[in-house]
């Protein structure tokens, strides 16, 4: 079978079950701080079986993409180690449980798949003897291929939360796959017993203090990696001889010119670049971009490692996005998100390969560098600290390090670089935080949510309400009553409140009752889902439980509110029109004041763009367009072109927020009642916010109104400095700008003769220095680069020496030091001599053995220092 004939059939299979097929979650976990990727089948659903959500379907099943980090090192070295894979689950959610999750597993396995019986072993957990019952005596498994094993392979859990026990598929590989022990059984490390399908039971909730209690609801969670059984399936010894991987391999041969299984390097080197493209695809067009930490760092340390092996194969150019090219026709047709953005990842991807290869030249600037060093100390060894920082900061393989350190005679300190890298490893792993499945905060809220049921929203229809007060909250725990002055929590069972989500935020809000009760809300949020809880001061009166009260929410704040969140589907928009489809949104923040909106694109917008896309705006705005509100299907909202967000969860029913004809949105959040109550759109602001990713940020409404007064006072303020009327403002400021130049200019001219007579009379104080020529001098330099470009002078003028110039401005002190290379065998170092020199006036720097600079902060001590600099070079030249 093909792999996706083996996916179709799986899903196919459990649909006929009862099951519901959803499409694949993104790699980028929905709502969840405590995960980079989605690593497993079960992420996407990790709050129904905590039960911080409630299901909308009680069957469920997936062919989910996933990304896994761990191993990336041994990626392209093993038979099964992949950063991305997809994993084929079956999931429960407090419907069927063993009775049922077992018997389909082996039907699945033995009919659908046709693997032998006789072939298969089945693991469960230790006392698990429920399943082995099932096992045994419903599916007919011999009780000797039925393996028990321990909690480290057969029981899952993480931390506090839902857990249970495992029970495992294994395909008896051959003996021809084993490691030829007598004692190879099921749970050797070796190729023999492969597992294809873990089966999770999820059937007890384990506390803070490690006790385990059964669950009144259990749950189901299986996986089965698809490249695991397509390889057993096509009878081929690894998860890359599939036919999931070979067209992107021998893509890859056929633009490097090389042939799979010619050589072990070449054939490490294919599957590396298959197996970390597939990765960054997914990745970039499920909205991750490239960057220096969390999720881009993983894009960028895979994309690079990929392009570093590409280079062993001879490819020199940029060919990645070239592969990734071929990763998308081949799996497009399953994963449609990879056509709908296919422009915009081979773009990504191509400018990160481009990036790449300037920062491979400036690796080797800095290993030239690194063996100019160790030769002048006369040692033949590159540090492994420092051939480690070439590799983790610059992507410079270890291989390439060593390659050019011998071709210098030079070595490279391979234990020191182990040791370096398992360091930061370690710092890796003790920083990673563990995923928590349910965390006690949490953990309070749902026991509330199923105590009291789910809270009503009424504030679509209604800025006011009378609820009754359900609970009244106080440092995690229920008090019953609060007073005044107080800080509280409270949960009503009607509210008209907004809870902050998608990027808009809470409503503001007062609570009152007859009793001289007045509390005021100034946050709303939904710990889990069904639960909207208020929190603010009470300012008078008691607020109790079961009180009768009256919500009014702040109208003005709401408006204002409602006005920038239109505004913001109008911009989203206006920005795919004006910058092309590859724009999608990446975050934003909806307040009353202001909007703030992220989205992806690979350079700055240029004035005439950012005009457009105001423009555009206005003119929706202009046109009154209604805006429309109603529930349908996600199927539904799809079919009609409406625009899902990345990152957001969404039910069967949802919401779908429509302005005339131009802008259709899934959106659960307030709005106005047509584009004209926005008022009037101005964009304030534009930038980036990391590599491919743009922000702009605009006004509405009052405060477009406030931001344009301000900037009418701003001109009047300058007509009236310039004493013109402001129609003249920009004729006169041209001129003051010409007339500026000119004097900058003179000035340029002035301070170059001045600096030819203060070399010549600098030229005066030139010492001797154990034969060499020596000068360190103070001038009157008044920045930096006229102080670099002095010593320039005195280089060109002196031939041979060493020369270090300080300057004190506005309260501190520019220094500079240069070695002429005849003198650096000698061993000075114009780095370390600056560095003790600026250490004097309080300061610090360093650079290059012929070139550095530093600053200081004392410019009382700064002769001291000039007299110090003799004393470092001659213990230099004395070493």
């Amino acid at each position: 079978m093909t792999g996706k004939e083996i996916r179709e059939k799986f899903l196919k299979f459990f649909e006929e079950r009862g099951h519901r097929i959803l499409p694949s979650a993104s790699l980028i976990p929905a709502n969840d701080p405590s995960l980079l990727w989605t690593a497993a089948g079960m992420v996407p659903f990790k709050p129904f079986f905590t039960g911080t959500a409630i299901p909308e379907f009680r069957r469920v099943t997936t062919c989910q993409k996933c990304l896994r980090t761990p191993d990336i090192e041994s990626v392209g070295r093993t038979a099964r180690h992949h950063t991305f894979f997809e994993m084929l689950g079956n999931f429960s959610f407090g419907d069927y449980f063993k009775e049922k999750a077992i018997p389909w597993a082996w039907e699945f396995v033995t009919e659908v798949l046709r693997l032998p019986p006789d072939k298969l072993w089945v693991t469960i957990y230790l006392d698990d003897d429920e399943a082995f019952d099932i096992w045994h005596r419903e599916v007919g498994v011999p009780a000797e291929r039925i393996v028990r094993m321990g909690k480290d392979t057969n029981f899952w859990e993480i931390g506090v939360g839902p857990c249970g026990p495992c029970s495992e598929i294994h395909v008896d590989l051959g003996e021809e796959r084993g490691c030829g022990s007598p004692d190879c059984r099921v749970g050797c490390d070796c190729d023999r017993f492969l597992e294809i399908w873990n089966l999770v039971f999820i059937q007890f909730y384990r506390d803070e203090e490690g006790n385990y209690s059964p669950l009144a609801s259990k749950g189901i969670d299986t996986g089965m990696g698809l490249e695991r059984v397509a390889s057993v399936l096509q009878g081929v010894p690894s998860n890359f001889d599939t036919d999931l991987f070979r067209e992107i391999m021998d893509f890859t041969s056929s633009i490097a010119g090389v042939r799979y299984g010619a050589d072990k390097k070449t054939d490490m080197a294919l599957k590396v670049i298959a197996d970390h493209c597939r990765a960054v695809t997914f990745a970039v067009a499920d909205g991750a971009l490239p960057s220096n930490e969390g999720r881009g760092y993983v894009i960028r340390r895979l994309l690079r490692r990929a392009v570093r092996f590409g280079r062993l194969l001879g490819l020199h150019e940029p060919f990645f996005y070239r592969v990734s090219d071929a990763v998308i026709r081949q799996m497009g047709d399953v994963y449609p998100e990879l056509v709908t953005y296919r422009e915009h990842v081979l773009k990504v991807i191509r400018s990160e390969e481009e990036r790449f290869g300037e920062t491979l030249a400036q690796g080797t600037e800095i290993l030239n560098a690194l063996i100019s060093e160790a030769r002048a100390a006369g040692s033949t060894v590159i540090s492994g600290e420092d051939a480690f920082r070439l590799y983790d900061t610059y992507g410079f393989p270890l291989e390439l390090t060593k390659e050019m350190a011998a071709e210098e005679g030079l070595t490279v300190d391979e234990e020191g670089f182990k040791r370096a890298l398992e360091e930061q490893r370690e710092r890796a792993r003790s920083a990673r935080v563990e995923m928590e499945y349910l965390s006690e905060r949490d953990a309070f809220y749902k026991s509330l949510r199923d105590e009291l049921g789910e809270s009503i929203f009424v504030g679509y229809e209604s800025l006011e309400a009378r609820a009754r007060v359900r609970a009244v909250l106080k440092e995690g725990r229920r008090v019953g009553a609060a007073a005044a002055g107080e800080e509280v929590e409270f949960v009503l069972d009607v509210t008209p409140c907004y809870a902050e989500a998608g990027g808009q935020v809470a409503d503001h809000a007062v609570v009152r009752a007859r009793h001289d009760l007045e509390v005021e809300v100034r946050d709303v949020f939904r710990p889990v889902e069904g639960l909207i809880v208020h929190r603010g001061q009470v300012r008078s009166g008691i607020l109790r439980e079961n009180d009768e009260v009256r919500v009014e929410v702040d109208a003005r704040r709401r408006r204002d509110t409602a006005r920038n969140h239109s505004a913001t589907h109008l911009l989203h928009k206006a920005l795919k029109e004006v910058l092309g489809p590859h724009v999608n949104q990446a975050g934003s923040l909806v307040a009353p004041d202001r909007l703030r909106f992220d989205f992806t694109h690979y350079t700055a917008l240029s004035p005439e763009e950012l005009r457009r896309v105001e423009d555009l705006v206005n003119e929706k705005i202009l046109e009154n367009l209604p805006v429309e509100t109603y529930l349908t299907t996600i199927d539904e909202a799809r079919k009609m072109g409406a625009i899902a967000l990345f990152g957001e969860k969404y039910g069967e029913r949802v919401r779908v927020v429509k302005m005339g004809n131009f802008s259709l949105e899934l959106c659960g959040g307030t709005h106005v009642r047509s584009t004209a109550e926005i008022g009037l759109f101005k964009l304030v602001g534009e930038g980036s916010v990391g590599a491919g990713l743009r922000r702009v940020e605009a006004v509405t409404g009052a405060g477009a109104l406030g931001y344009l007064r301000a900037r009418e006072e701003q001109l009047d303020q300058v007509a009236s400095l310039l004493k013109a009327s402001p129609d003249e403002v920009v004729a006169r400021v041209e001129a003051l700008v010409r007339e500026n130049r000119e004097l900058e200019k003179e000035c340029e001219t002035l301070r170059a003769r001045i600096a030819r007579f203060e070399v010549q009379s600098l030229l005066e104080q030139v010492k001797d220095l154990n034969g060499a020529k020596f000068l360190a001098a103070k001038t009157s330099a008044p920045d930096m680069d006229s102080l670099r470009a002095m010593v320039d002078l005195l280089r060109e003028r002196l031939g041979s020496a060493v020369i270090v110039l300080a300057s004190p401005v506005g309260g501190r002190v520019n220094l500079v030091a240069a070695v002429t290379k005849d003198l650096l065998p000698r061993g000075l170092h114009a780095g370390k001599l600056i560095k003790e020199v600026a250490a004097v006036v309080g300061g610090g720097g360093g650079g290059r053995p012929d070139m550095a600079q530093a600053g200081g902060k004392d410019p009382s001590r700064l002769q001291e220092a000039l007299e110090r600099a003799y004393a470092v070079a001659a213990s230099q030249l004395k070493g």
